[in-house]
């Protein structure tokens, strides 16, 4: 009786032209351009510079913010209130003041103070920024203790000399997409696995053709099965078509095994399309089921960490987290693509997932009503 009611499903998909579509250019608008338009990368930051000092040494630190390839020099300003009035204009994200004296203290006092002014209206742009001048700031601080130490062939009583080497693990080149992209896959796989099993079985319920089988001596649990199964199937042909195109476009491949990665949508798949199924059982139309659906979807995706990290979260969002598997399926693929993380390192996320799937697919069955 499966076999009959998966051909009828797969036939169903197969006349649904939008449908076929929809499975090749969803993942190509997901992966592809997504990643550039969730960019979070701070660049072409415009400075203002208030030089009160105008010497080699005020302008050699000017030229080393200009070439460091975070900033483009907007304005020069011989006051602060005129580099200010540009920012408000909109004309400068930061300023850079260098007060009178600032050689002279440098060379005779051993220090010397800058003033860096953020506009902050965008707190990522603003506080990123600063980060960015006074790592410039600091860099130059460090090349003029190297040269006072090299000339005097000895290292300076009162100015430690000192060096740092940063590693950045897991992601060298710190590149914003290498994170993005296993989580847009979940965002994919979401998307199809839920939206089109709540669709697919709330259109049948438009048309009239699934009270046929509703009077038919066909058990809930084996008509559920078949409505799932498909989306199974077009579940793994977008995992496919996103994992090609992030490796051919972003030049991004998982760190870790394929075979966990398999696993994990296998089970995430019965989660998302048990959901699908839920959602379905408790709408009459489509327009019904896209509104519950992206209700709960828009809150499960800005919850899951794909974009700002649960951790940020306050202490009561965080506990309600718990309670959203784009949560654990997102974690384990950013490890698995990241990090490289194996089965056992992730058991407690493939655990929380069995619940879910458990879960979900258990209400689907009770809360469908078949009619006898």
């Amino acid at each position: 009786m499966l076999k009959y009611l998966l051909e009828k499903e797969f036939k169903q998909i197969l006349r649904n032209q939008f449908l076929s579509k929809m499975i090749i250019v969803l993942p190509l608008m997901t992966i592809v351009l997504f990643p550039y338009v969730t960019n979070q990368e701070v660049s072409d930051l415009k400075l203002a510079v208030s030089n009160h000092d105008h010497t080699p040494a005020s302008e050699r630190l000017v030229q080393k913010a200009a070439s460091s390839g975070y900033f483009q020099l907007s304005c020069a300003t011989s006051t602060y209130n005129q580099a200010l009035h540009a920012m408000k204009q909109g004309h400068a994200d930061l300023i850079l003041e260098i007060p009178q004296g600032f050689e002279r203290d440098l060379y005779r006092e051993r220090t010397a103070k800058t003033m860096v002014s953020a506009n902050s209206v965008n707190g990522i742009r603003g506080g990123l920024g600063s980060q960015y001048l006074s790592n410039v700031i600091a860099g130059f601080s460090q090349e003029l203790r190297e040269e006072t130490n090299m000339a005097s062939k000895a290292p300076v009583a009162g100015i430690p000399s000192f060096g740092a080497h940063v590693r950045y693990r897991f992601n060298p080149t710190l590149d914003y997409k290498v994170f993005m992209v296993p989580g847009l896959i979940v965002v994919l796989l979401t998307l199809l696995g839920c939206a089109f099993t709540a669709l697919n079985t709330v259109s049948e319920k438009e048309v009239g053709t699934i009270e046929q089988i509703n009077v038919s001596p066909v058990p809930k649990h084996l008509l559920i099965l078949s409505k799932l199964m498909p989306n199974w199937v077009i579940g793994f042909i977008a995992l496919a078509f996103g994992m090609v195109f992030g490796w051919i476009v972003h030049g991004i491949v998982p760190a870790g095994s394929m075979g966990t990665i398999l696993l994990f949508t296998a089970l995430y798949m019965l989660v998302a399309t048990g959901m699908g199924m839920v959602i379905s059982n408790y709408s009459n139309t489509m327009q019904q089921a896209m509104f519950v659906m992206f209700f709960f979807l828009i809150l499960m995706m800005l919850t899951a960490g794909l974009f700002t990290p649960v951790e940020s979260m306050p202490t009561w969002m965080q506990r309600l987290t718990s309670l959203n598997p784009l949560q654990y399926f997102t974690e384990a693929m950013r490890r698995i693509y990241l990090k490289g993380s194996s089965f056992t390192e992730m058991l407690p996320q493939f655990l929380w997932l069995c619940g879910f799937a458990a879960a979900f697919n258990a209400w689907a069955v009770a809360s469908y009503r078949k009619s006898a």
